[in-house]
Parts: structure tokens; C-alpha cells; sequence
């Protein structure tokens, strides 16, 4: 017999850990290869955890709620055959360095929550999930430390904090006292004074009204926006584009499209090939900032705004979308958006965008106003497309016709985007799209 040592996957760049949240298999149970073994959360989706081999699971090394990094050993399978027994990661003693550095990279991950909450003030550990969960539903440190974990070496879990804000609204839980502190400590650490942000209005529901929870995922979209917003000084270029030759284009294409690639061939991959094309041209839109230091971005990944069934967003992302051509690009916008719709997107499906665009057409608005998609510096909305009068100029003269329009609306962060880089952008966006080949094989 053999041990297999199942790990915890890499789950895009910027993943660096995952809370797991419920284990699918128990111990004893046998597994065969691609079954999954449990499910795990991360700040952007949840997830499985797949079988690489069969076996049988013999030892389950983290709990529920527990916190693990990538590439760590997370259960151990016993396969047939022989082979080398896999040892177990050795416990490494956290130094204060070592601890301090761990600290900043669980900073890096849940960064929207941080934002509103200093979880420095207390020497505990809180995973992002718990740490969501507190800043979601106003929960202060002073409450957190209060309160006892059932988790490993006592750590709060998903489960603990739940049932604290319940027995909160519930009023059976009491604001705790905070700590006293001598004058003389306080004058000898010298705070610095921080403005504070305006407090929001309290809400009060009637007895008619519905109240209802935000689901998690609502809960970190809307952490993202606020965050987005705070971050990156928002200006908006707009610019009406003439979509005819694509609009008819299309309609003459479609259906040998469907018979030739078995896809259905929407709008989408027209508009992300032309996005392409100009972020190649004017490749200091596809950036990030860090700091003082402006990170160019060597892949153009497109990301795409997808409604999901309980009407929150998500954001997949096109790899390398300049390589595509229209069928390539076709294939993986709709890949994407089935799986999607179906919750079958994997946490690298959504890492590593460096553009994003979203389409409000699709919602009837003709234009919109969106919010940048961190760590980005801009995003693109697509309006609807309408048919309209228009002024049609030719070498005999000027004659008004029934033309297909769409608005661009393009969002982008003025800290390191000025209005003639936004503006020259959409600009080619536009023209891309209205020298559309009607002639063009896909």
C-alpha cells in the first residue's frame, strides 16, 4: 500500500489560501480519481477539491473553518500498490518574523476588509472568512476577542461568529467593556489622530417590511465596490459607436456558425476581439498600480462581467484574449458564461484579469457608469444596441438613414489614466468596431 498526499491546489496568482468549509468525504470512506474531496472558500468563489488518485482516505489534516495555504498537505489517501509513504509536512515553529510576514500576506487577501476594520489591534488570529463575516455585520475587535472559539487552539470560527451576531439581534449578548488604559501608557505610545469616516445612518424596519440577508458572496461584492471607490480616483469617457456592419454581419453568419463550431455566436467576442486590438495599441491601460509604482502588465486578460442565477455578479476572466481569433474567443466567452450560470467556475477562472468589460446592454441600459475592478485601472460598459436615424455622409452628399448605435462608456482610474489616454482608447475601441469586415470569414 501507498499514501498520497492530497494538497491544497494553486488557485491563481493572487490566491494565496483557502478556508475549507465542508468536508465531503469522512475517513475510512473510499474515493475514487476526480471525486471531490471537500470544498473550500477563498475571497473571490468556492470551490471543490478533487481526488487525483483513488484510494481510501485514512486522515483528515485540517478541520472545517480551518485556514490552509496553497500547496499544503490537506488529507492523506492510502492507493493500492507500493510505494514510498508520504511523511506529513513537519510543524515549522513561527517566528515573530515569520509571523509578521504571514500576517502581511493574509492583509494582501482580505484587503476589503481592512479597510473599514484594524484587526492589527488584536493579537488573535482571524481567518478572511471570519474577518469578512465581522466587518459585514459590524462586529468590532473588542466583540470578536470576546468571544469563545470552538476552532483549533481556540480560534473563532465561521460557526462561532455566526452564532454570536444571531444571539446579538436576538439580545442576548452584552457590549463589551473595553479595556481600561493608565494615562501614562497612553501618553507614552503617542496615537497619531485619524480622521474618522462619517458613520452611516442607522436603519430601522417596520413591521411590514422584508429584512433579508445578504448572501456572502453579496456580502464581498459589496466590500469590492466600496473599496474600488476609495481607492481609484473614478472618471468616465463616453462615445456613441455605429455597429451596422457588425449587426448585419452577424445575422448573415449565425447560423453557419452554429453548424461549423457547434457555438452560438452573440455579440461578445466581437466586442472583446476589438478590446483586444486596442489595449495592444495602448498597452498603459492594461496596468496596476502598487504604491508608487506603476506594474505593466506583459498577458492582456479580459475579464467579463456574468450575471449569476441569484443575480449577483462575477467577473471570469479570457487568458491571453489578444491570441484569439473570433472562434477562439467565441468558444471561450460562451465556456465561461455557461459555467457561470451553472456555478461551475473554477478559482482560476476568475484570477489574473488585467481589463474588464461589462455589458449593461444586456439589462436594456443604454449606457453606464462602472466601477473599476481592483487591482485594475479601468473597465469598459457596453450599452444596448439601438436602431436610430442617423446622419449618413457619402461623396454625393449627406442623406439620413436607419443605423444600429451602441455607447461605450469607459470608466478609468485618474490617478494614472489622464482623460487623452481614456479617451483615445474608446476611441479605438470605436473605430475597431466600425470598420467591422463585412466580408470577413470567421
Amino acid at each position: 500500500m501507498a499514501k498520497f498526499e492530497l494538497k491544497l491546489p494553486k488557485m491563481g496568482e493572487s490566491v494565496a489560501e483557502a478556508t475549507i468549509t465542508t468536508w465531503l468525504k469522512e475517513v475510512g470512506e473510499t474515493i475514487e480519481m476526480d471525486d471531490a474531496v471537500l470544498e473550500i472558500a477563498t475571497d473571490k468563489v468556492d470551490s471543490e477539491v478533487p481526488s487525483e488518485v483513488e484510494g481510501v482516505l485514512v486522515e483528515r489534516l485540517f478541520e472545517v473553518d480551518d485556514v490552509v495555504k496553497v500547496g499544503e498537505t490537506i488529507a492523506i489517501i492510502e492507493t493500492e500498490g507500493e510505494g514510498t509513504v508520504a511523511e506529513p509536512q513537519e510543524t515549522v515553529e513561527t517566528t515573530p518574523a515569520a509571523a509578521e510576514v504571514i500576517e502581511t500576506e493574509i492583509a494582501a487577501v482580505t484587503e476589503t476588509v481592512t479597510a473599514k476594520t484594524d484587526f492589527s489591534e488584536s493579537s488573535k488570529f482571524y481567518s478572511p472568512l471570519v474577518k469578512n463575516i465581522a466587518v459585514a455585520e459590524g462586529v468590532s475587535v473588542v466583540e470578536l476577542e470576546n468571544i469563545s472559539g470552538t476552532g483549533k487552539d481556540g480560534r473563532v470560527t465561521k460557526n462561532d461568529i455566526l452564532r454570536f451576531v444571531e444571539d446579538r439581534k436576538a439580545g442576548k449578548t452584552t457590549a463589551p467593556v473595553a479595556p481600561v488604559v493608565s494615562e501614562a501608557k497612553v501618553a507614552s505610545t503617542k496615537p497619531v489622530k485619524k480622521a474618522e469616516a462619517p458613520k452611516a445612518a442607522p436603519v430601522v424596519a417596520s413591521g411590514e417590511d422584508e429584512i433579508i440577508e445578504m448572501t456572502r458572496m453579496g456580502k464581498l461584492i459589496a466590500h469590492h465596490m466600496v473599496e474600488s471607490v476609495q481607492t481609484s480616483a473614478h472618471v468616465q469617457s463616453f462615445i456613441e459607436a455605429d455597429v451596422t456592419n457588425i449587426w448585419n454581419w452577424r445575422k448573415k453568419v449565425k447560423g453557419d456558425f452554429m453548424k461549423r463550431e457547434g457555438e452560438n455566436l452573440t455579440f461578445t467576442p466581437i466586442f472583446m476581439e476589438a478590446v483586444a486590438k486596442a489595449i495592444r495599441d495602448f498597452p498603459m491601460i492594461n496596468i496596476s498600480v502598487s504604491g508608487d509604482t506603476v506594474i505593466k502588465k506583459k498577458n492582456i486578460n479580459l475579464g467579463m462581467a456574468a450575471a449569476l442565477a441569484d443575480g449577483n455578479l462575477i467577473v471570469p476572466v479570457i487568458k491571453n484574449a489578444d491570441q484569439l481569433n473570433l472562434v477562439g474567443m467565441t468558444k471561450a466567452v460562451n465556456d465561461l458564461a455557461n459555467r457561470a450560470r451553472n456555478n461551475a467556475l473554477k478559482p482560476d477562472d476568475i484570477q489574473g484579469g488585467t481589463y474588464t468589460v461589462t455589458n449593461v446592454g444586456t439589462f436594456g441600459s443604454i449606457m453606464g457608469t462602472p466601477i473599476i475592478n481592483q487591482p485594475q485601472v479601468a473597465i469598459l460598459a457596453l450599452g444596448a444596441i439601438r436602431k436610430v436615424p442617423a446622419v449618413i455622409e457619402t461623396p454625393d452628399g449627406d442623406f439620413i438613414g436607419i443605423r444600429y448605435k451602441m455607447f461605450l462608456s469607459h470608466s478609468y482610474d485618474h490617478r494614472v489614466v489622464n482623460g487623452a489616454l481614456g479617451g483615445q482608447f474608446v476611441q479605438r475601441v470605436k473605430d475597431y468596431l466600425e470598420a467591422f469586415d463585412v466580408n470577413r470569414e470567421f
